[in-house]
């Protein structure tokens, strides 16, 4: 009985996996891994006969037009909250409620506290805040709870060969991925990351590994499971995006009305600061280089910040304004320092709101 159901066990899994060695894309890695990266071509094939579609992982790089409808399967009560949510919050309120949260935080400090001596240290190697490093990391993987579920191999061979947008990129993962498991001697079967192949408590894409991975506990190896590696690796990866040791990130600014719309705002657009007319921060700042204007969308009103070069060199680590700005906040409440501007440039936006009602009449 025992026997049969194993049998039954194999069969399942044998018609679950796709077999990708007469695929001609697959072919021309294989040849890449066998001229470049010291696999033999029986390796490689066997690596390819068996990999397991991530249907899931693919969804997300292909166009909603293309992508057949799913069935709903949130409950009534799912529904109502989702709906809740989304009238209470504006585009930042929902985005900030998962990465910008109290649990969070208390794990942010948590992490900081267990690790201390290697944050120190790294920190005074490198010039990136602990703070700033923890909170990419409590973002990416929750302080190295959720490295993932996604087969990395299986996940980077499903994204290279199956249609979607990013198929020369994930090629590229897929191919950096197998040539590390040769120079860092693991198994690419074993390996578990997100669903677009990153891995590790710091999320790095397989292409990252070499340039920004450091072996900072001197094992012999880079491990970005391991929590020093992964500590000194995102310090190392700010570092060499340009980041500036003793320089602010960003800082809430003032402004009349509800809604900003004169300029165009987000990372790639900065400006002189003197040629912001109206815009200015609710505190001191000691900052004469050029911001960027990071808008905050909320559900009455939108909330502006300057951001500096260092808000610019987190964004290198994710391409979203929204990102950068929840590791900063993120950071500052891993400091202990709660968000109080709020209150501040409340008072301030309502203030230049009644001069400008007054001069109007």
């Amino acid at each position: 009985m025992i026997k049969i159901v194993w049998v039954f066990l194999f069969l399942c899994l044998a018609m679950d996996a796709k077999d990708y060695t007469y695929n001609a894309k697959t072919i021309k890695t294989i040849n890449i891994l066998v001229k470049k990266h010291h696999f033999s071509r029986a390796e490689a094939n066997r690596l390819f006969r068996h990999v397991k579609v991530q249907k899931t992982a693919l969804r997300a790089f292909i166009p909603l037009k293309q992508q057949t409808r799913r069935k709903e399967t949130r409950t009534p009560e799912q529904i109502a909250k989702a709906k809740k949510i989304r009238n209470k919050y504006g585009s930042w309120g929902r985005y900030a409620r998962l990465t910008v949260n109290h649990r969070r935080t208390q794990q942010g400090i948590a992490f900081i506290q267990k690790h201390r001596k290697v944050f120190d240290a790294v920190q005074k190697q490198y010039g990136v805040p602990k703070e700033y490093i923890a909170a990419i990391i409590g973002i990416e993987s929750a302080y190295g709870q959720n490295v993932g579920k996604y087969p990395v191999f299986d996940t980077l061979s499903t994204l290279a060969f199956e249609k979607n947008r990013r198929n020369k990129f994930f090629n590229n993962q897929l191919i950096k991925f197998l040539a590390l498991s040769k120079t860092e001697n693991f198994n690419p079967k074993n390996v578990y990351g997100s669903y677009a192949g990153a891995i590790g408590l710091c999320q790095f894409m397989p292409s990252n590994y070499l340039p920004y991975g450091v072996d900072f506990n001197r094992d012999g190896r880079i491990s970005l499971q391991n929590p020093a590696d992964a500590i000194a690796s995102v310090a190392n990866y700010f570092k060499k995006n340009g980041w500036r040791t003793g320089e602010p990130v960003a800082i809430r600014v003032s402004y009349a009305g509800t809604r900003f719309n004169r300029l165009k705002t987000g990372y790639k657009y900065s400006y002189h600061r003197k040629n912001l007319k109206g815009i200015s921060p609710i505190y001191f700042w000691d900052y004469d280089k050029k911001v960027r204007l990071i808008k905050l969308q909320k559900k009455s009103y939108d909330e502006l910040w300057y951001g500096a070069k260092n808000f610019f060199v987190i964004t290198r680590y994710n391409h979203s304004s929204y990102y950068a700005m929840a590791v900063h906040q993120l950071a500052q409440k891993n400091k202990g320092i709660p968000i109080i501007y709020e209150n501040i440039c409340d008072y301030y936006r309502q203030k230049r709101k009644r001069w400008t009602l007054f001069r109007s009449h």
